[in-house]
């Protein structure tokens, strides 16, 4: 019998594994059985929270800190990471603008900026790189990307010629934006933005009206929010020459998706998409005899690119059979059988507190995979 490859390519389990810790379970679980399989480790994401550690894992990279302007207007260490290739970047905004830099009581999108997202971009800039990936998930900010767009060298005046406020609340005295002092290194760096969701910038679907409240905003805020936003894209209509008021996903990260695609030169897609491609996940695929992936939780929702779908989508299109595991298994999972996943397997053994499932995260997953690993050799032999 030839010597089996196993291509291992989860997602993080949140609060419990990072996606490498998930590859080095996965491993030590399938090697009990298969002493001798050859296993490809492909960490994985879908934009949000861990993939710049799974980006850097991958590559062979390295990650870095820097202190920035936090979406509060203090300062906080934001991190990013430098790939493999020496020429691209990761950042997630939430490393800077995240709302887990607020609290029940300071949350106030009309006060918080996307400044410290800014100021990563600009770091990445000084290192030299010709590409920069971006997860805007995550978000305690309403600005419509102004603050990233004034770090890197934006203006935005009222009538009288003053700068105006940072945070959603500004946008309503905004007469002007200068644009002549924003960072030339931007025209000459390909940025990538990891966007999952389709929200336009203003409206009932827009950036304030959808993630105003999670954020801090009353419904007197969210009006004030999307009126705001809509004054901004009206101002960049008349005076960028850019239409953004509509896009699907400008309204993502409380319209940073907009300021993003109006100042800089950047492609929203999945992010899960993006991981694939600079993984080379589809070609990995095509060396293994199968495939695992996983997540903490799996269910009908994570056909609407989640890691397992989209790794499922990457091996069916390899040839390959796809196995995935999850912490929780939730409803719906069958609707991902006619999607490329072949079989789920929950990793938890029993009922028990949550704070002990997930420290044993990691035996549970090596158990649950020698376990499929002897059904796999046991159907090799029948």
């Amino acid at each position: 019998m030839s010597r089996k490859t196993f291509l291992l390519a989860p997602d993080s389990f949140k609060e419990s594994m990072t996606a490498k810790e998930v590859c080095i379970a996965m491993e030590k679980g399938l090697s009990r059985v298969y002493p001798e399989a050859r296993f490809i480790h492909v960490p994985m994401a879908d934009g949000g929270e861990g993939t710049v550690q799974s980006l850097v894992d991958a590559s062979g990279g390295s990650l870095h800190t820097k202190e920035v302007t936090g979406p509060l207007g203090l300062p906080v260490t934001a991190s990013f990471g430098l790939l493999g290739d020496g020429e691209t970047a990761a950042i997630e905004m939430a490393s800077a603008s995240g709302i887990h830099f607020v609290t029940k009581e300071t949350k106030n999108p009309l006060l918080t900026t996307t400044y410290g997202t800014g100021e990563l971009i600009r770091e990445c800039l000084d290192r030299g790189v010709k590409k920069i990936l971006i997860g805007i998930g995550g978000s305690a900010t309403n600005d419509g990307g102004a603050g990233m767009a004034e770090a890197l060298g934006a203006k935005f005046w009222d009538e009288k010629g003053q700068a105006i406020p940072r945070g959603g609340g500004g946008l309503a005295r905004l007469s002007q934006i200068d644009t002549s002092g924003l960072d030339a290194r931007l025209q000459n760096v390909e940025i990538v933005v990891a966007c999952d969701v389709t929200n336009p910038l203003c409206g009932e679907h827009g950036a304030s009206a959808v993630f105003g409240p999670q954020k801090g905003a009353t419904p007197d805020m969210v009006r004030t929010l999307d009126a705001n936003l809509a004054h901004y894209a009206d101002v960049i209509t008349e005076q960028l020459g850019r239409d953004v008021r509509d896009v699907p996903g400008a309204g993502a990260a409380g319209g940073l998706g907009a300021g993003l695609l109006v100042f800089t030169t950047s492609e929203l897609r999945k992010g899960v998409e993006i991981v694939l491609d600079y993984t080379e996940l589809e070609r990995k695929a095509g060396e293994a005899d199968i495939v695992f992936t996983g997540e903490g939780g799996i269910d009908f929702q994570t056909k609407f690119g989640k890691t397992p779908y989209g790794v499922a989508a990457a091996a069916k299109r390899a040839g390959k059979k796809v196995i995935a595991v999850a912490g929780y298994v939730g409803d719906g999972i069958e609707t991902l059988y006619d999607e490329g996943i072949d079989a789920i397997f929950g990793i938890v053994p029993g009922a028990g507190e949550l704070p002990k499932l997930l420290e044993a995260g990691p035996e549970n997953v090596a158990r649950t995979c020698e376990n499929i690993a002897r059904v796999l050799k046991f159907a090799d032999r029948v």
